[in-house]
């Protein structure tokens, strides 16, 4: 768990299911990554995964936070099918679990809070929709975290994610375009699921994966 800045971390785990077709450096196929958010009214996690490797420690910390924090404890999807780990944050420390209701499927886990974009958010997260995925906003650390739709490029900065990841009927050029707004943010990092994540200058990151 790599600590980003105070009450933001990243941590990855190791996906026994999640194998892609499209190809990525080594361990890159298994390995995920997960956010943690300390905000003033609740403690969020984006698409959590407890890492198998190490899920005593795993909880063993969270716990301790949770304990210390005293804040309630929120996951968020990017898409339905990240809930990883998510049912067992609900059961454990009693979590709200939100996802867009405009993606629910059943693909995915039981939603506490199906919420619409534009909808007030735990820790003040801001969701934009892009290609039926969700891209949550954290202003207070500039934070970009995308689920599938950007991916780490192996050479510090991202990538738009195959055409065969795409819904039906949503090309790249429509994920571009949905993409756009956040340029807007200026953001500095960009905390991708699959790949390292962009720590500085990401909104150029972004630029460059558009214009690619």
């Amino acid at each position: 768990m790599d600590e980003l800045a105070p009450g933001l971390w990243r941590w990855t785990g190791l996906h026994p299911d999640w194998k892609p077709t499209d190809g990525g450096p080594d361990g890159w196929e298994q390995e995920v990554g997960c956010v943690y958010y300390e905000a003033p009214d609740a403690i969020c996690l984006v698409d959590p995964l407890v890492p198998p490797e190490d899920s005593d420690g795993f909880w063993t910390a969270l716990d301790r936070d949770v304990e210390r924090a005293k804040r309630p404890v929120a996951a968020l999807l990017t898409v339905p099918w990240h809930g990883r780990s998510a049912p067992e944050l609900v059961g454990r420390y009693g979590a709200e679990l939100w996802a867009s209701a405009a993606a629910l499927g059943a693909d995915g886990p039981a939603v506490t809070h199906p919420y619409q974009v534009g909808d007030p958010l735990p820790g003040g997260l801001v969701a934009f929709e892009a290609a039926a995925e969700i891209v949550y906003w954290i202003p207070e650390h500039r934070a970009a975290i995308p689920g599938d739709i950007l991916l780490g490029d192996g050479a510090g900065g991202v990538r738009i994610c195959p055409p065969s990841w795409l819904p039906k009927g949503t090309t790249l050029e429509n994920l571009r375009d949905s993409l756009r707004p956040l340029l807007d943010l200026h953001v500095e990092r960009i905390l991708v699921s699959h790949g390292e994540p962009v720590l500085a200058g990401g909104r150029a990151a972004l630029t460059r994966a558009l214009e690619a």
